[in-house]
């Protein structure tokens, strides 16, 4: 018999909001896994993360669907939001995910210069995406996804939730792999 008071208790966290049509949503609606990412475009471990993700949409692209979610930590990385700013101005014009890979394959260049570079590279409208970022014109957006991280026990990014449990494990692709395997209905 164990001593409720001295053995651990082992908490799962649990995705508090819900993914809806709002959200960012890279793969098929009805999948039978979802990945909900809280990330940071300036976080280097999200952008391991990110290519570690590409690979498993690769590979289970057909059953797996991956939101992503902002949770800037701007007291380390003074230009994560500006960079949340610009994706969502992207996504305001169809252009959310070219916008996000194009982020994390450049996070040493999310300066406000090279950031408008990666907006020209994409061919939107650059004096457009720049008054949006300068009058945070999303804010909103990101703060109420800020919100839902912590109100699902985020404090640190990346956090990864599949099908609604936060993913405690490693972010390695044979992890991630098996443990989208094991969730599959």
């Amino acid at each position: 018999m164990t001593d409720r008071l001295t053995t651990p208790l082992q908490v799962t966290a649990r995705l508090r909001t819900p993914v809806t049509e709002h959200d960012h949503i890279r793969g098929p609606l009805d999948a039978q896994v979802t990945i909900v990412e809280y990330g940071d475009f300036q976080c280097p471990f999200c952008g391991l993360a990110h290519a570690t993700l590409t690979e498993v949409l690769r590979q289970r692209g057909d059953t797996v669907r991956h939101v992503y979610r902002h949770f800037p930590i701007t007291n380390m990385h003074p230009y994560a939001e500006r960079a949340a700013e610009a994706a969502e101005a992207a996504g305001r014009r169809g252009r959310f995910w070219e916008m996000h890979d194009w982020l994390y394959e450049h996070q040493d260049q999310l300066d406000p210069v090279h950031l408008t570079l990666g907006v020209e590279q994409l061919g939107l409208p650059v004096d457009e995406v720049e008054a949006e970022i300068a009058r945070h014109a999303h804010t909103d957006r990101i703060r109420h996804d800020f919100v839902g991280a912590i109100r699902s026990g985020v404090d640190a990014t990346p956090t990864l939730f599949i099908n609604d449990v936060r993913h405690d494990g490693d972010f390695t692709l044979p992890t991630l792999l098996t443990t989208i395997d094991t969730a599959t209905p």
